[in-house]
């Protein structure tokens, strides 16, 4: 059967199920060849806390959006244009979303008076009007799943459970995706059960063929390829690249990377991916708890490599005493945040900002630390290069501040080359120093001396007892405690001579509003400013990385609009610090639902206050 191939810019897909149903790995997988085949894209997976939720119930469903282009584009998107429900429960957690004249594709198998009667439908939605403003394709994807596998021994219940790939060769079909690489999967994945692997071969290749045959779509979508800058890309998440950063800083250093990890969503993902690379001189530790594990790094540290601990909100909490230990120690640790909702265990696998004043204050005594977040999926990579830096540079823990829609989401990343990677000098004290002192500081950074264990002529006292300057021995003096305190604050005062301006975006020169932002909120923001900027009005927008200490020049950023709106996935945080450093009343905009930003939303946001005026 011939059909009609219509060409699309961009479109945004939601598999929505059960959270048993693979609603994640069809998404990956769909992910992975629209990847390969040149789109710009990015990613939202939204799944439930609970390993195994109660199935059928809205608290258990899992999804995965996925916005691609043949354009550059920003955020997984606002809303879908294709929804593929699996059950009642993901038709109801997510028809909200769907706008008038998308695309339902609907498993109507899975549409029984009881699964209906769990979620709240006294009738069944699919067939009576209440979904008329949609184009509802009500399949049978269970059934026509296991009548394709019937000639398979397999119990019918793994039939039944190939339909995702069932469904994942349909919309492959439908979208002109790839299949190599999905096969290949399948391939590997199922490897030690070839009939399984084999069954769901089957079951992608018999929904790409309903696709082909069936009348219930006359259309196929094409996606033409972005175009990107010349290079060698991957699709990569936060978390990847986070780990990708850590190994290069390794390499970029001469330092071995020791990572005292405790697992906890949505951390963990970065120690299964560096425990996997040993070649490169990783050494991973899954500590017995979070203080196990950043004792760990810090005693790394000590012994001269560059510690490195992961963890979320929660476990910087128990981390705390120890964080301020390396303060007080003065030795480099890196202590990356995937931040999520709190508080408290809160929403686990959701998306927050709200550990800001955390990691800028969450410390007894004066404890100063570098804060510093990435923007983006990809820039993981390189604000893992630059704590690292920072840390091993200025002698200090270093915080990075990720999230759970960072750490999960993904886009496509260039591959950097390797000799243009920022080169990290440990300059380790040396035993020929005849004047060591293990507090005498660096008269351009402050750092002190980083003295390995062991080095003949270089023993010194170490722990969280206040240190002499200079000396380090342990000191009860007044005056000497007041000196390392500004000591400390200095050094970290001074990393602001030592980073990037704060690069304002604002093409005509002319904006009087800025939008200003941190963290995973980049994207929403800049498809946002592009929206209202199509309008023809002018906007500026600039994005912190820094966040402690701030760039030099941003009080000069700040004073130089009329307006500032600081959009935030907390109460007010980053407002908060600007005005009390800068005495500038920014305008906050704060929502706290375990959700990014909509651009939809924030171009309203943007569009309010140049209107008010």
């Amino acid at each position: 059967m011939t059909k009609q191939v219509q060409q699309l810019d961009r479109v945004i897909i939601r598999f929505a199920g059960d959270s048993g149903d693979g609603m994640q790995l069809t998404g990956d997988r769909f992910t992975q060849e629209t990847a390969a085949f040149g789109n710009d894209l990015s990613t939202l997976p939204n799944f439930p806390a609970e390993i195994r939720a109660p199935a059928g119930t809205l608290p258990g469903v899992s999804s995965f959006q996925l916005h691609f282009a043949d354009h550059d584009i920003l955020t997984p998107g606002d809303a879908p244009n294709v929804l593929v429900a699996m059950n009642p429960a993901a038709l109801k957690a997510n028809l909200g979303d769907l706008p008038r004249g998308a695309d339902l594709i609907v498993n109507t198998d899975e549409f029984s008076k009881r699964n209906l009667a769990k979620v709240g439908y006294a009738a069944n939605p699919v067939e009576d009007d209440s979904l008329a403003e949609y184009r509802v394709h009500a399949l049978p994807l269970t059934s026509m799943t296991v009548t394709a596998l019937a000639d398979f021994d397999i119990s019918k219940k793994d039939a039944e459970r190939a339909k995702n790939m069932f469904a994942l060769g349909l919309l492959s079909w439908l979208y002109h995706r790839p299949t190599e690489g999905t096969l290949g999967f399948l391939e590997k994945k199922f490897a030690r059960k070839p009939e399984i692997m084999k069954a769901n071969i089957a079951a992608f290749q018999a929904g790409w063929a309903y696709g082909e045959t069936t009348e219930a779509f006359s259309v196929q979508y094409e996606i033409k390829p972005a175009e990107h800058e010349p290079g060698l890309y991957r699709n990569i998440t936060g978390n990847v690249a986070l780990a990708y950063g850590l190994v290069a800083a390794g390499e970029r250093s001469g330092l071995p990377i020791y990572l005292g990890s405790y697992p906890i969503t949505p951390a963990s993902d970065i120690l299964h991916e560096l425990s996997r690379h040993k070649k490169f001189g990783i050494r991973t530790f899954q500590a017995e708890d979070e203080i196990a594990a950043v004792g760990a790094a810090l005693g790394a540290s000590f012994g001269g490599a560059l510690g490195v601990t992961t963890t979320s909100g929660p476990g910087i909490a128990l981390k705390s005493e120890t964080i301020g230990l390396a303060v007080a120690t003065e030795l480099p640790l890196v202590v990356i945040d995937v931040q999520r909702a709190g508080p408290s265990t809160g929403l686990p696998t959701k998306t927050e900002q709200a550990d800001l004043l955390q990691a800028m204050y969450g410390r007894n005594g004066e404890a100063p630390v570098p804060v510093i977040a990435p923007r983006s999926p990809s820039d993981c990579f390189d604000a893992a290069l630059e704590a690292a830096r920072i840390a091993v540079k200025y002698r200090t823990p270093v915080i990075l501040l990720s999230d759970g829609y960072l750490a999960n989401g993904s886009e496509p990343w260039k591959l950097p080359d390797v000799d243009d990677l920022p080169v990290i000098e440990p300059a380790f004290a040396t035993a020929d120093d005849p004047g060591f002192q293990p507090f005498k500081r660096d008269p351009e950074t402050l750092a002190r001396p980083w003295a390995i264990p062991g080095t003949a002529g270089l023993e010194h006292r170490i722990g969280g007892l206040e240190k002499a300057d200079g000396s380090g021995n342990i000191s009860y003096d007044p005056a000497n405690h007041d000196t390392m305190v500004r000591l400390r604050q200095a050094k970290v005062d001074g990393i602001a001579n030592d980073v990037e301006p704060l690069a304002v975006d604002d093409p005509s020169g002319e904006a009087r509003v800025l939008v200003l932002g941190w963290g995973g909120t980049f994207g929403a923001i800049s498809a946002a400013v592009r929206r209202v900027r199509k309008e023809g009005r002018q906007v500026a927008q600039a994005h912190l990385r820094h966040l402690n200490p701030f760039p030099a020049n941003l009080a000069e950023v700040l004073r130089s609009y009329d307006k500032v709106i600081v959009p935030e996935i907390n109460l007010g945080q980053l407002a908060l610090l600007l005005r009390g450093r800068f005495l500038i009343d920014v305008i906050g905009y704060n929502q706290v639902r375990g959700l990014p930003f909509k651009a939809e939303e924030l171009q309203g946001v943007i569009q309010d206050v140049m209107d008010s005026e």
